[in-house]
């Protein structure tokens, strides 16, 4: 009989089987988390990127770059805007795939664009860039002429891509203030910074399908455009006709007076903070804002390291585009007298019929050395008006003592001179003043009796206009602004900047007082320092400035001067008011460095442009209408007695040249403003040769001689309207410079006397 059980297989043991499912179940779970977790990775933790990669093999994206906004001035006149211009760039991924000639793309391109073929090369042979920039924003018949030879050769690795160029029409005119962009079409500096984002828009893309290659795919309708969205156009409080006329008086200044450290100009709305107008010189030309002046370029070059050269152009360009109205801070002199009357009238620790006594200097506790009026010799006894008159530094010691340093102080802080005033421009400087605790303090009184003259202290000049807009309008400081309102790109207005009030600071009858003292400064031909910011026919008010800059010559050498005069206008109703400042005029020029010699005529020249432009209708006296400029008549064809009549009846003579019946030629031209009473030159045969002659140096001289002597060149005189006095201080054709016979040299006539010198 068999067994059976030696027949039967061997069982496996259990425990092993075991064993061995549960090996296979942990390494099938181990396998599906690897995978679950480099799934995880790839679909959600790396989904944007690869999701990226992916469009980025499948398709091609170009940017359509947006419309910068454009920048308007008050008036409608553009100052900023962007037109359509063309990039160039190659392709050196398309140039390998299409085998094109490196050779031929780098010397037609160097030809047409005037770049260096080399450079051109050495971008073509990263074969991994789809996109390297040869030239930017080029205009329309480069871009043609690109196009051309392209087309010629059937070049695919060469693109143009449509962009936009900044434009700036005035090129220098209100430089500082407009700013510019850098190649991005980012803003820079001045309104095009700090508006970048509302005159900026947004670019736009057109997305197209490629190929394995990396060309665009044939045969597809896939294409997604974006259009781009235009930026805002910005409408500024700038007017264009005073802020050229702002730069064209400060730019004669530097030259009349030689000014070694540039100069700066405001004119506000004093009613509402707009601001007009606003000048740094030296300027620069914003379609070119890296360029500095050719003179300033040769002292760069002779620089013979080349890091060092780098460093003279750098710091070049960044004081040219320093604004030094908004920028710089300085003692403003004796302008700050107008505030420190209008807290003190405020305070009623004067009225207009206390006076005030001057002996040449004034002891202040807690100073060393007693306060030095201007005038060495005092004023004697005068009234509140006649020390504004005067600029009495000792009469002003005695003010600001009255007002006492608390009061002082909060003043101080009421008019803005502790803050920034907010202005819609980057840059804006602080001011530098006493510590209350220093200030105010009884046993030394020695900062306010300087500070009520203004001294030892710094302030920036659209402070100070701020300031003593607000002592005008009737006692509201302002907050200035730049920007009046912002369209969109349909030309729907998107805001409106509505004039702020930042707070009152003194009262409509002290304003009123105020008014009245600095229209007698300038209006006053005997008393008053201002007077040779006068304009015939108008009613100016102002102050004179005149404050020594702290930083000397460290070798000893001459005192250095801001001068600057503060002019209002008109005084029965004042609308504007304009702040100018020179930066160190030059001893050399002969003229007595002081605000009333040089600032004031400057601010009376603009005033004389400026009122009549905005409309102001003048208002001559009997006496001002007979030392007006006559216009020459036309004599031609006229009977010689005829003409002699005609020329006496414009108030002017004749010096008749010829022995025959009637006029065949003129000196000076029919319609030019010459001086009245001056000599015309009427020829009876013939005319004048045409010869030029040298122009005199016309300084110091009375209008009478300066007519005369330049009679006898054939030249002529015309008087400007602004100043009241009666010498030559400035002439609109330089001494030794030649002109035509004929010419007419218009000569500001200042008081040579002591009110005007300071």
């Amino acid at each position: 009989m068999s067994d059976k059980s030696n027949n039967r297989a061997p069982q496996p043991n259990r425990m092993l089987l075991r064993r061995i499912l549960f090996m296979l179940i942990v390494c099938g779970v181990a396998a599906f988390a690897v995978v679950a977790a480099r799934l995880f990775k790839l679909q959600i933790i790396d989904h944007e990127l690869y999701e990226s990669r992916a469009i980025d093999q499948q398709l091609r994206s170009t940017t359509i770059t947006a419309h910068r906004g454009t920048i308007y001035d008050r008036n409608g006149n553009i100052l900023a805007m962007s037109a359509t211009a063309d990039t160039v760039y190659i392709s050196p991924v398309e140039i390998a795939i299409y085998d094109e000639d490196v050779q031929l793309i780098a010397e037609g391109l160097s030809e047409i664009l005037g770049v260096s073929a080399e450079s051109v090369i050495e971008k073509a042979g990263d074969r991994s860039s789809w996109y390297k920039t040869i030239a930017s924003k080029i205009d329309i018949d480069t871009a043609e002429a690109v196009r051309s030879f392209k087309n010629e050769y059937g070049l695919n690795g060469i693109k143009i891509e449509t962009d936009t160029k900044r434009y700036y029409p005035g090129s220098s005119l209100c430089a500082h203030v407009i700013g510019f962009v850098g190649t991005e079409n980012t803003g820079l500096s001045g309104i095009e910074a700090y508006y970048n984002s509302g005159l900026t828009g947004q670019n736009g893309s057109v997305v197209r399908a490629k190929n394995s290659a990396g060309t665009d795919m044939l045969f597809t309708n896939f294409e997604d455009y974006r259009d781009a969205v235009s930026g805002s156009d910005h409408i500024l409080t700038i007017d264009s006709g005073l802020q050229y006329y702002l730069e064209k008086h400060l730019k004669q200044a530097t030259e009349d007076y030689d000014i070694q450290n540039g100069a700066a100009g405001i004119v506000m709305d004093v009613n509402t903070g707009e601001i007009l107008a606003m000048a740094s010189l030296g300027d620069f030309d914003l379609n070119d804002y890296q360029a500095v002046s050719d003179e300033t370029m040769l002292e760069i070059l002779a620089e013979p390291d080349i890091e060092r050269r780098a460093e003279l152009l750098s710091a070049a360009q960044q004081l040219q585009w320093r604004n030094k109205a908004l920028s710089d801070t300085y003692e403003p002199g004796s302008v700050f007298k107008i505030i420190t009357l209008a807290m003190a009238l405020e305070e009623g620790v004067v009225s207009r019929s206390d006076t005030f006594y001057c002996g040449g200097s004034i002891g202040v506790t807690g100073r060393n050395t007693p306060v030095k009026c201007w005038k060495s010799g005092g004023h004697g006894s005068q009234t509140l008006i006649q020390a504004l008159q005067h600029s009495c530094n000792v009469a002003f010691v005695n003010i600001g003592l009255r007002v006492g340093p608390e009061a002082f102080y909060k003043y101080a802080r009421e008019f803005g001179f502790f803050d920034k005033t907010g202005i819609d421009l980057y840059g804006e400087s602080g001011s530098i003043w006493w510590d209350d605790s220093i200030f105010i303090d009884s046993g030394n009184l020695s900062q306010l009796a300087a500070a009520s003259f203004g001294q030892t202290f710094n302030i920036t000049p659209l402070q100070l206009i701020t300031a003593v807009s607000a002592c005008v309008n009737g006692g509201e400081l302002m907050k200035p602004h730049i920007l009046s309102e912002v369209r969109d790109a349909d030309g729907q207005t998107v805001s409106v900047t509505e004039p702020q009030v930042v707070r009152r600071v003194i009262s409509e009858s002290t304003s009123a007082t105020v008014r009245e003292a600095l229209e007698q400064v300038v209006g006053d031909p005997v008393e008053g320092t201002g007077k040779n910011a006068a304009v015939m026919g108008y009613r100016i008010g102002g102050k004179t400035g005149t404050s020594e800059k702290v930083a000397q010559d460290a070798a000893g050498g001459d005192k250095e001067y801001i001068v600057s005069f503060l002019g209002v206008a008109p005084m029965d109703d004042p609308q504007i008011a304009v702040l100018i400042l020179l930066d160190t005029p030059s001893s050399e020029t002969g003229i007595y460095i002081s605000g009333g010699q040089m600032a004031a005529p400057t601010v009376g020249k603009f005033l004389a442009d400026a009122l009549p432009y905005l409309g102001f209708e003048p208002s001559y006296t009997a006496e001002q209408l007979e030392s007006m400029s006559r216009t020459v008549p036309e004599l031609s064809g006229m009977a010689v007695d005829g003409a002699v009549s005609a020329l006496r009846a414009a108030g002017l003579e004749a010096r008749v040249v010829g022995s025959g019946a009637s006029v065949t030629a003129q000196l000076p031209l029919a319609g030019s403003s010459i001086a009245a009473g001056s000599e015309v030159v009427v020829y009876t045969e013939g005319g004048p040769t045409g010869d030029s002659a040298a122009v005199p140096d016309l300084s110091g001289l009375p209008l009478d001689e300066a007519v005369s002597l330049l009679a006898e060149r054939g030249l002529f005189v015309r008087r400007s309207s602004a100043g009241s006095g009666g010498v030559v201080s400035a002439q609109s054709i330089p001494a030794g410079s030649t002109a035509e016979q004929g010419s007419v040299i218009e000569v500001t006539l200042t008081d040579d006397g002591e009110l005007g010198r300071y």
